[in-house]
């Protein structure tokens, strides 16, 4: 526990000290209401940054976002120390109450990708995912296991040892993980369960998606789950995985707009789980997950808050992750993300 406190300390002490270097050149030229902080996940930086790029060019507010992870971003906007947390993982009951006045607000959808390094073979192989809660388990340690083989005909796999990699930070890529494996297997529901740092006996640890995404990069032998978009950014290969209804699916736009298609009501606190969805979704990808920017409802920076997430929301906003893999939110989402943006007042 004192380790991970060091760390999160940490990591939020860095954030902070980005903040002061993004914004002292501009201090001069711009009220401190026409700035913003964030910090969290660094699943959905890749699109956080082309909102920056556009919107903030085009408004005239300097905003800055470290991608910390999701559990260092919900402990930095709990503390009050940036203007907006970010995480995959909805925040737990307690959570919600340590934030004391926050909202949670969907604004981004894509998938968790299981990457892959095992040399002389094709991309896109295919894995179910309760193989892949055994290797996570330390029950299939061999990437020629006679389960993996069994998938994949003609494929020569190779007598190699099997190196799972995992998120050492707290993560929600960890808890979209977790959420699905959970659900698939009930060995790795009762072993590990569904959290955002989950307790691995097995494989190497690696903060952030940049860093599960270089330990894979560079070690032959070695897989992780890391959103889609550092994947194809590190052009590592994926699996494509198996669904309810036995069809085996990428994490792409229409395999996550298929898994999205199952939320036809949002809860009062825009918590929401994709994963696993129902086999009349033939074509879903099972590792879907939507991701949250978390505010205080009270807030110095309201009206640039809020104008920033109905920008991120906002059909144009959704667009720009097209490209990253992001998948526009779902009607009924947007809705009821617009309805939460409301909730927001100056404080």
């Amino acid at each position: 526990m004192k380790k991970r406190s060091f760390v999160l300390g940490a990591a939020i002490a860095a954030l902070g000290a980005l903040a002061l270097s993004a914004t002292a050149g501009a201090a001069t030229t711009r009220k401190a209401d026409d700035s913003l902080l964030g910090g969290g996940s660094s699943f959905v930086s890749p699109l956080v940054s082309q909102w920056i790029n556009d919107y903030g060019t085009k408004a005239g507010v300097n905003i800055t976002y470290g991608p910390i992870g999701s559990g260092a971003g919900i402990a930095a906007v709990t503390a009050r120390t940036v203007d907006f947390g970010a995480s995959d993982a909805p925040l737990t009951a307690d959570q919600a109450t340590a934030c004391n006045g926050c909202v949670q607000i969907p604004w981004a959808l894509s998938a968790t990708s299981i990457a892959y390094n095992i040399p002389g073979v094709k991309n896109n192989l295919k894995i179910t995912g309760d193989l892949v809660a055994k290797i996570y388990l330390g029950t299939i340690t061999k990437w020629n296991d006679a389960a993996i083989t069994a998938l994949n005909p003609g494929v020569t796999l190779p007598d190699l040892d099997i190196t799972p990699v995992y998120r050492s930070d707290g993560s929600g890529t960890s808890y979209n993980f977790t959420d699905y494996l959970s659900k698939v297997s009930t060995d790795f529901a009762s072993a590990i369960g569904k959290t955002t740092q989950p307790p691995f006996k097995v494989g190497v640890g690696a903060r952030g998606s940049a860093g599960v995404s270089g330990i894979v990069a560079k070690t032959s032998g070695s897989l992780t789950y890391v959103d889609v978009a550092f994947a194809l950014k590190n052009k590592l290969f994926f699996f494509a995985v198996k669904n309810q209804a036995g069809k085996y699916t990428l994490p792409g736009i229409k395999q996550i707009v298929a898994a999205a298609s199952t939320v036809t009501s949002v809860p009062a606190d825009n918590a929401l789980s994709i994963v696993d969805p129902p086999k009349t979704n033939v074509d879903a990808y099972p590792i879907g997950t939507f991701t949250w920017i978390i505010t205080p409802k009270s807030s110095k920076k309201a009206v640039t808050l809020k104008k920033f997430i109905l920008y991120a929301i906002s059909p144009f906003g959704q667009k720009l992750g097209l490209p990253l893999v992001f998948a526009p939110l779902p009607k009924v989402v947007a809705v009821a993300a617009s309805k939460t943006v409301a909730q927001i007042t100056q404080g």
